[in-house]
Order: structure tokens, then sequence, then C-alpha cells
């Protein structure tokens, strides 16, 4: 797995507009003493699920690898000039 520039920054921006979308989705799991982490995985699991990021394989699904998954999908989505791509 290839470090990013800026990833704990974009995870933590990824956690911000996945749980955007999992409540305009319909989601309403997320509760105020959710931690980072378990919204990390619930995320995650939910943009799998919509086909919106690659599924990782089985044996390689922990916390690191799909923090570094919602890194990549967020810079995909950021605009060119955003100052977490810099």
């Amino acid at each position: 797995m290839k470090k990013i520039k800026n990833e704990a920054a974009l995870s933590k921006k990824a956690i911000q507009v996945g749980e955007n979308y999992a409540l305009k989705r319909g989601y309403a799991g997320f509760s105020p003493t959710m931690s980072a982490n378990e919204k990390t995985e619930a995320i995650y699991r939910l943009l799998v699920l919509d086909k919106l990021v690659v599924a990782l394989p089985a044996d390689k699904e922990d916390l690191p690898s799909m923090k570094h998954k919602l890194a990549l999908w967020i810079q995909k989505l950021l605009p060119k000039d955003d100052p977490l791509l810099k």
C-alpha cells in the first residue's frame, strides 16, 4: 500500500463526505457516540455496496486499508485546486 500525501486529512474529509452521503442515502446508523473507526468501516462498506469503491480482499480488510481506500476515493472527488491535494 503506497502512502498518500496528507492521507490522514484526506481520510478525515472522506469520513465527513461519506457520512453526508450515507445520510442522504437513508442510513441512520450514525450516533454521536460512534467512533471514527466505526464510521470508517460503515462508510467503506456502504461505498463498496454502492460500487463506488473496489472491495479489499477479505484477508486485507483491516482499518488502515479501509482508511486508505477512503482517502483514495475522496482524492478523486476533490477539485484539483483543493489544499488537501497539495
